[in-house]
């Protein structure tokens, strides 16, 4: 049995190789021995150019998880599953429902789901179980999504004017939006999508449900662009609080936020653009259930 679990940035806004492609997105190939996931698909095929440059076989994909309905998240849906043998998807229902960037600055634009995902999603011939993720789900021992995930800090919101009508009259608060998380010899692994519900509501939850005072790394989109300072402030101090000891800001996060947080956390931050690989030692219940306790009401 492997020790070890292995993480591959598929697409990300910045590469570091010019033979990998980058895009305004997010991917994510967890595996092991034993399982292959795949966490978001980007917005188009990249994902499946840098696989096949970095030697990943996407057609051995055990469960998709896909972290909200935004375009950049599950464009590469279909080509993925496609090419792929029989799978999982794990997506909370809200992910396939109509969603819109409507600001005074731009043109309103439709940001959500391809159409033909959503209407094609439940019947693809790959997708062995559609799975709702309203609540906290286990994905395989030791790795769960987080499902809903509650707002309740003051200073955090989406992010962003998101609605779900496109004429921007009915706000979307992204019920949606969803993390993965595992368990390793070092501490808990979690891996955000664009954290639209709050990067710290996010890790409030996940402490929630494991019981965890602590977290070892932090990776991924952190919607915090139109942030203010005192968010980011805010930010920082729960990562301090969490002792969180490596931090990967990508995607959505950022470069101001990503800058700050560079700048508290030298030692910790780390780069996750495209192509970047990190191994995480198993740790000794990374085989067993994941102890997720009842979400309080």
């Amino acid at each position: 049995m492997s020790e070890t679990i292995r993480l591959t940035i598929l697409v990300d806004n910045t590469s570091d190789r010019h033979t990998l492609l980058a895009e305004h997105g997010w991917a994510v190939w967890i595996e092991d021995d034993r399982h292959n996931i795949l966490f978001d698909t980007g917005q188009s095929g990249i994902v499946q150019t840098n696989a096949q440059m970095l030697r990943i076989d996407l057609s051995q994909v055990d469960a998709i998880v896909l972290s909200h309905g935004h375009y950049d998240h599950t464009g590469g849906l279909m080509r993925v599953l496609d090419g792929a043998g029989r799978t999982d998807v794990y997506v909370h229902p809200e992910a396939l429902q109509p969603k819109y960037s409507c600001s005074a600055n731009a043109p309103n634009r439709n940001i959500g789901m391809p159409a033909l995902t959503t209407l094609n999603l439940a019947q693809h011939q790959s997708v062995q179980n559609l799975v709702w993720t309203q609540q906290p789900t286990q994905i395989i021992p030791g790795c769960g999504v987080t499902g809903f995930i509650p707002r309740r800090t003051r200073f955090e919101d989406v992010g962003g004017p998101f609605f779900r009508d496109a004429f921007g009259t009915e706000p979307d608060s992204i019920p949606d939006d969803q993390a993965l998380f595992f368990d390793s010899a070092d501490g808990l692994v979690v891996i955000l999508g664009c954290a639209h519900a709050g990067v710290v509501n996010t890790l409030d939850w996940i402490a929630e449900l494991t019981g965890r005072k602590e977290f070892f790394a932090v990776l991924g989109g952190m919607h915090l662009g139109s942030a203010s300072a005192e968010r980011i402030e805010q930010t920082i101090e729960a990562f301090r609080a969490y002792n969180i000891q490596r931090i990967g800001a990508a995607h959505c996060t950022g470069t101001k936020a990503a800058a700050s947080l560079w700048q508290a956390f030298p030692d910790r931050c780390l780069s996750c653009s495209v192509g970047t690989q990190m191994e995480f030692e198993k740790g000794a219940d990374s085989d067993r259930p994941l102890s997720i306790s009842k979400p309080k009401n």
